[in-house]
Formats: structure tokens, sequence, C-alpha cells
């Protein structure tokens, strides 16, 4: 189909993504899309203009779309979207043990990735609380992702006192 793309949505509802509006894509540029059929969409840009032919839809292969945090619904109590995770705090009796670069779901379970190389199991039980506000969360590690010495959380370091 000419000007016509595949669009993978990891949506609930796939539909909703006209509803979105703009879509932005990882280079910077907008779209709005509307779907033709079973998978198959109609990208416009910025202009409102369609892909003119297959070879600009071509040119779009393995683009990633997103949409703009502010008009996804809120989420439901112990829901987040991966956006809202990324760059958190991660604390553990008191001292930050780094920030969470990437939000890991292979189906067996989430886990959150920091910046220092450590792996969390993003359950209740190891991150049992979030504080969006502040941009940290409380990390309980279990026994299992204890014990690699670099990873162990830093001394805590008082203003004005010294050892």
């Amino acid at each position: 189909m000419r000007g016509l793309v595949h669009v993978h949505s990891y949506a609930t509802d796939e539909d909703s993504l006209v509803s979105y509006g703009v879509l932005t894509d990882d280079r910077g540029d907008r779209w709005t899309l509307n779907w033709r059929s079973g998978g198959v969409a109609e990208l416009r840009d910025a202009q409102g203009k369609p892909l003119a032919d297959r070879t600009a839809a071509q040119a779009l292969v393995n683009r990633k779309l997103y949409v703009s945090r502010d008009v996804l619904p809120e989420p439901d109590e112990d829901e987040f979207y991966h956006s809202d995770l990324l760059g958190l705090d991660a604390v553990e009796e008191g001292a930050s043990i780094g920030k969470v670069v990437t939000v890991h779901d292979y189906g067996a379970g989430t886990s959150l990735e920091l910046d220092t190389g450590l792996i969390l199991p993003f359950s209740k039980a190891c991150v049992p609380e979030i504080d969006f506000p502040n941009r940290r969360m409380i990390v309980v590690r279990p026994v299992e992702v204890i014990g690699e010495e670099e990873h162990a959380p830093k001394e805590k370091v008082t203003k004005g006192a010294s050892a």
C-alpha cells in the first residue's frame, strides 16, 4: 500500500493512539496517525501531509513514536508508566545506591536497572515506597541482590561533621 505503514502499538487500546493527537518520533519529528486496517496506519507530518509513497514509508522502518506524558490517563494505584520511574533516586538506609536508567519487563516480573549496574526486582517488597514529588524511591534489597560490595549503600555524610 502506498505511503501507509505498519504500526506496532504498545497501548492497551491501539485506537487510543488517534485520540492522543500528535506523536513525536525518536528524532523529534511530529506525526499524527489514522488507522486504516489492522495494524496499518496513515501517518501525516507536522504540516498535515501524508507519506508520499512506499519510499517515504520505508524511511520510517523501526522509527519509534512517543506520546506526550501529559495526554496519557493517570495510571491506577500501584501502576506506573516507565517514564515516571526513569531518573528516580534509589535510596537504601538513607543513602543513594543509584538512579533508575532502565525498566525491564520480560514477562516474569518487572525489574529496575540503576546507573550503578545494579538490577532490582520491582516489587512492593523491594520498593515499598515511591516519592514522585521528591524523585526518589525507598529500596529494601532482597538477600539475593545484596552482597556485591560495589553496590552497597555509600556512607551517609553529615554536613559539618568529620571522621
